[in-house]
């Protein structure tokens, strides 16, 4: 077995490193961005209901959320919409105007294939499947400022290809067994590891990355625990890796990217209503996102965007659930964000107003409302935008509000 094949096949550490690897920026801290991606396609319609809209009670039966004022009904967000009631920890962001959603939004392509609608989500250029990095690695290698290893951090045991490109990432688990020793952790095998990359090709120097990135993390992740577990047993799920995160966040004021997926969101079957299999996924979803703003001082500079694949069919199927649709919802939050609005331009739900008769219709690029994020709060000029995302269409203006800047 050549060295290359091993060092990507042994359970050296859950650190990703060397070309294909995630990426990693400056030490210094400064606004930072979180992506947390909803695989499977989360049914938009049930989250921001568009309660005003009479054709979505007609077409959803038994799955509709129920208006605000009535029994279960939707949380109010403005006269035509409202939350899903299993999202109330979200409530708060919302009134202080530090939670936004950008309705009718997604991609211009039309698959209903999840592989290569979730491949175009992350290289960030539809219907060119031939994109081989995604648009956060790009970002990354735009950030001004000196390099560090644990400035991008994938969560997780694997590379998306949202951060997939030139840069090295760190990745890290921030499960109950994120932290847990490996056997690169024993000094024996650390030393022999260290000796055997000791020089200075690609390969040695990107492991060297790695193994100071896990060092810096897990340190960070073992000082919280102290203090905060007493004891207990960590929490399991997105919340207790939301807190995590913003414990790590504490700790490493240089963390400038971060990005997670949540899988699930393929409700062909009993979807439900305010009870089900989407409120059931939904609540711990919201509960993580509260948490993670609960992260201190360095929330005020931190946005969080939630992006799924594409949205659900707007007429639930003959299973109580949705099908592969378009439209779809996208969340923002953090220190940074003007919310307390619905963005987008709502094209409606009557039959004419339907993508193929079937969807809620596309108005807004998911690429547009990411140009606002990356010009707005990351600081980059028209140059370092194209690059990172090429062919982007413009923000309107309504929607360069978004971000405060």
């Amino acid at each position: 077995m050549y060295r290359r094949e091993f060092i990507k096949g042994a359970a050296i550490s859950p650190l990703c490193f060397g070309p294909e690897a995630w990426a990693a920026t400056s030490g210094e801290g400064g606004r930072r961005l979180i992506v947390v991606l909803l695989r499977g396609a989360v049914d938009g319609l049930s989250v921001v209901i568009p309660h005003a809209d009479k054709a979505y009670y007609q077409e959803r039966q038994s799955i509709a959320i129920a208006p605000p004022g009535q029994s279960d009904g939707a949380m109010p967000l403005d006269g035509k919409f409202g939350l899903h009631p299993a999202l109330a920890s979200l409530m708060p962001l919302w009134i202080e105007r530090k939670l936004a959603f950008i309705h009718a939004a997604g991609s211009p392509d039309s698959t209903r294939s999840h592989f290569d609608a979730q491949l175009y989500l992350e290289n960030g250029t539809p219907g060119q499947g031939m994109t081989r990095d995604g648009w956060m690695n790009r970002l990354l290698l735009t950030l001004p400022g000196r390099r560090g290893a644990t400035d991008a951090i994938s969560i997780g045991p694997t590379v998306p290809r949202i951060l997939a490109g030139k840069a090295p990432v760190a990745t890290l688990s921030l499960g109950p067994g994120g932290a847990r020793p490996l056997p690169i952790d024993r000094p024996e095998i650390g030393d022999a590891f260290d000796r055997l990359y000791s020089g200075n090709d690609e390969l040695a120097r990107s492991y060297r990355e790695g193994r100071v990135a896990r060092a810096q993390l897990i340190d960070a992740l073992g000082k919280e625990r102290q203090a905060a577990d007493n004891g207990s047993p960590p929490a399991t799920g997105f919340p207790g890796q939301a807190s995590r995160l913003a414990s790590l966040i504490r700790h490493q004021p240089g963390i400038r990217l971060a990005a997670i997926g949540l899988g699930g969101w393929d409700t062909h079957i009993n979807q439900g209503n305010h009870k089900g299999q989407l409120a059931d996924r939904l609540r711990p979803l919201g509960d993580g996102l509260a948490a993670l703003a609960r992260g201190g001082e360095a929330w005020r500079d931190t946005v969080v965007v939630v992006l799924s694949e594409f949205g659900r069919t707007f007429r639930e199927n003959g299973n109580r659930g949705t099908d592969h649709g378009h439209g779809n919802v996208i969340w923002m939050l953090g220190g940074a964000v003007n919310g307390g609005r619905v963005f987008g331009d709502w094209p409606g739900l009557a039959p004419a107003q339907l993508y193929q008769q079937r969807d809620l219709a596309v108005t807004t690029d998911f690429r547009s409302a990411l140009l606002v994020v990356l010009e707005r709060h990351m600081g980059l000029d028209d140059r370092q935008l194209e690059a990172v995302l090429p062919g982007a269409p413009p923000a309107t203006q309504d929607l360069s509000r978004l971000i405060a800047g």
